[in-house]
């Protein structure tokens, strides 16, 4: 095995430290991890992740910084670029977020399109543009009919136009 393949397997096993601490609320920590699997081998999802743990704080420019830091490593990986349409929703620049949200829906390498269709939605809702974010938050929960925030959102709008 040579150098490169060790500080993978390193990277990796850091980043499922940090998901974990993540996932159990050690948000600190997990950032740590994440910090220490990138010095190993730099991910676009570590990046990515650790953008949304830095998030948690409210920290939404940095983890803009990160979710871009990710895109260059992988311009093909969905999760950053919608990650950055939600921060830019919480920050309220809604305008900003459809290109973004548009480019997570067309990544070639994104399992969880359905959440890029619900941002979008909550694009267009706060845009007045009622249709479009009714057919955007149908097309999250098409996607994922697991996905209770789509079916709420898409119930809501919809007896709100009828």
């Amino acid at each position: 095995m040579n150098e490169n393949q060790d500080e993978a397997g390193r990277a990796r096993e850091l980043f499922r430290k940090a998901y974990q601490c993540q996932m159990q609320g050690d948000t600190d920590r997990a950032i740590d991890l994440y910090t220490a699997s990138i010095a190993a081998f730099p991910t676009a999802e570590a990046y990515t992740y650790r953008a949304w743990a830095i998030s948690q704080d409210k920290k939404f420019g940095e983890a803009i910084d990160d979710c871009k830091r990710a895109i260059q490593l992988d311009p093909e990986y969905g999760n950053p670029y919608n990650d950055i349409g939600a921060y830019l929703i919480e920050l309220g620049r809604p305008g900003e977020a459809e290109e973004w949200l548009q480019q997570a829906i067309d990544a070639p390498r994104y399992e969880a399109r359905h959440f890029a269709h619900f941002n979008l939605g909550r694009v267009f809702e706060k845009q007045g543009k009622w249709l479009e974010a009714v057919a955007e938050f149908r097309k999250a929960y098409d996607l994922n009919n697991n996905y209770r925030y789509a079916a709420v959102a898409f119930q809501r709008l919809q007896a709100r136009l009828n």
